[in-house]
């Protein structure tokens, strides 16, 4: 069972990429909610392009291991995220969307607009630019999944170390999906690891342009 919640400021402030779990499961109501975080998410004309597979069965995770450059801890969390975009999803969703949308009191004139804006916008890209598009939109999503894990009480560590055309094989995605990232989620095993400190405001922040301090009032 998750540990007692944290605050978010708490959780933002203390969070670590955990090293290694302990693989104890995680109870179906704890992961609903982490699930539900990142399709709560915002995106880009409210288009949810994210797909996620949810990996738990050992044997899953044993062979997701093996695209991920043998990192243990794919074997040792209590579960997997595999955070994805779909190409397509604009084209097989926007009438959905748009449905969705009306029925919570979107004007017909928005509806309108987002019915010729979508289409306009999103078939002009390159697979380049589409990737660059998904990356953003489920990045957004990922993370709010993180946030709410680490709420929880649960650890957590975001993985970019994958062979991306063996994560789909391994998962028999679909040709359109593009894999962004993986969320292992679990308690974490043994020492946490070290706090790698944070630049001072001033190396990052700036005030109205680049090289003025930050005034707040």
């Amino acid at each position: 069972m998750a540990s007692a919640q944290k605050s978010l400021a708490q959780a933002i402030r203390e969070r670590r990429s955990t090293p290694s779990f302990d693989g104890e499961p995680i109870p179906a109501s704890d992961l609903q909610q982490i699930i539900d975080a990142g399709l709560n998410a915002p995106s880009g004309y409210n288009m949810q392009p994210w797909r996620f597979i949810v990996v738990q069965h050992p044997e899953q995770r044993r062979r997701l291991r093996a695209v991920c450059y043998n990192q243990a801890k794919v074997e040792e969390a209590s579960a997997i995220l595999v955070a994805c975009g779909d190409s397509d999803g604009w084209r097989k969703d926007l009438e959905e969307m748009l449905r969705l949308g009306r029925a919570a009191g979107m004007p017909e004139s928005y509806a309108a607009q987002a019915a010729a804006n979508v289409p306009n916008y999103l078939s002009t890209f390159s697979d380049e630019e589409m990737h660059g598009w998904l990356n953003k939109q489920v990045t957004i999503a990922v993370t709010s999944m993180m946030w709410m894990a680490e709420v929880l009480g649960y650890d957590t560590a975001m993985m970019e170390g994958f062979e991306r055309q063996g994560v789909c094989e391994t998962l028999r995605l679909p040709m359109s999906y593009w894999v962004v990232s993986m969320l292992a989620l679990g308690h974490l095993k043994g020492p946490d690891k070290f706090d790698g400190g944070r630049f001072e405001p001033s190396h990052a922040v700036f005030g109205e342009e680049y090289g003025k301090p930050l005034k707040l009032k």
